[in-house]
Order: structure tokens, then sequence, then C-alpha cells
């Protein structure tokens, strides 16, 4: 009796954790489909050209700027962002050729400009590729979802902010787990970059398809 007892409490338990996890990646679900669903619906031509102004303007001023900053004032050492992937050695060596003046600027920037950045780039690639597929795929098809991978980016890239802050804030503290952590964070916020650029072409050829004349 008590071992039935014991089975008939573990599968009361387990039926209650398989039901708590598949809510929460209902609920997950349910929060994207409506992200899409927003983005559907106030996706226009002028949104796009506006976030596009905007994203122009921070790769072709800002950035460009702040990049020259940090490299005059580190002999050439390029920042944190720009890098694919990174060991802890590598990167705690660019942390210590910033200097503590550097390392200061490089922070407040962090915390500010690149802060407003990903914002500007998820809403631009957002809208945009919302904007094609509406025009290129049909409105039931399961690709109209696809509009929400940009914000994979814009997350990954705000936790590799908080690392590298983290790094610049502590050092000569040079703990390796952190710095793995947030190459990984780096690394991620790529893969979600080079994905929404694919979904962008994909959406002007389709879009382009479509328009074009028979």
């Amino acid at each position: 009796m008590r071992q039935l007892h014991c089975r008939m409490r573990s599968t009361q338990y387990n039926c209650v954790e398989n039901r708590s996890v598949e809510n929460k990646t209902n609920m997950e679900e349910t929060m994207l489909n409506k992200l899409s669903a927003t983005l559907r619906k106030y996706a226009n031509g002028w949104l796009v050209l506006i976030f596009l102004a905007g994203e122009i303007f921070f790769n072709a001023v800002i950035l460009p700027r702040q990049q020259a900053k940090i490299e005059a004032g580190s002999g050439g050492v390029s920042p944190i962002d720009l890098q694919l992937f990174y060991t802890p050695e590598k990167v705690y060596s660019m942390v210590e050729s910033y200097g503590e003046a550097g390392r200061a600027d490089y922070r407040l920037f962090e915390l500010t400009g690149d802060i407003i950045y990903p914002i500007v780039y998820t809403l631009f690639f957002s809208f945009a590729i919302t904007w094609l597929f509406q025009r290129g795929f049909a409105p039931d098809s399961a690709m109209q979802k696809f509009n929400v991978v940009p914000f994979g980016g814009w997350l990954f890239d705000l936790f590799e902010n908080l690392g590298i802050v983290t790094m610049l804030s502590i050092f000569p503290s040079t703990p390796p787990a952190l710095a793995w952590l947030t190459a990984l964070f780096t690394f991620i916020k790529w893969l979600f970059a080079i994905a929404s650029g694919l979904l962008l072409l994909l959406g002007l050829l389709k879009a382009a398809r479509k328009v074009r004349p028979t």
C-alpha cells in the first residue's frame, strides 16, 4: 500500500509539473503571438522609413564616433560589442587596454547610447520584416510570425551590455565565468542579427516577386 501511495503521489507531482511547464510554454507563445499581431497591426511604410533613418544615423555617426574614441584611447583595440566571440583571456586583455578613463567612457555609452540603439534596430527590422511579409506571404501564413525574431537580438544585446558593464566595472577582477557568459550572449546576439538580416532579404525577394508584372 505504501509503495502504491508513493507511486500515486509521484504521478500526481509529475502531472502538476508537466502542467506547469505546458502553461508556461503556452503563456510564452501567447505573448509572442500578441507581439507579432501588434507589429502586423501598426506596420507601415512610414514607420519603416523612420526607423531606417535612425539605423543609418547610428551606423553613420554615433557608432563610428564611439568606436574611434575607444580605439584612440586603447591603441586600436575595438569595442567588445563588435566581436563575434571571445575567450576570458582576450576580453579581459581588451578591458585592460581601454584604461581607467576609457572603461568609464565605454561603460557610460553602454548604459545610454547602446540601450537606445538596440531599440532602434529591433523596431526597424521587425517593422520592415512585417511590412514586407504582409506583401510577400499570405495573411494566414506561418511566416508572418517570424517578425518577432529581431526581438531575440534585442534581448541578448541587453544581456551582453549588462555583462560588458559588469566586466568594465569590476576590473581588475577577472572572473572567467562572467566572461564566458557574456561571450555566449554576444554570440547569440549575432545569430539573431544574421537571422533578422536573412528574413529581411527573404521579405524583399518575396515582395518584389509579388509586385513584378507577369
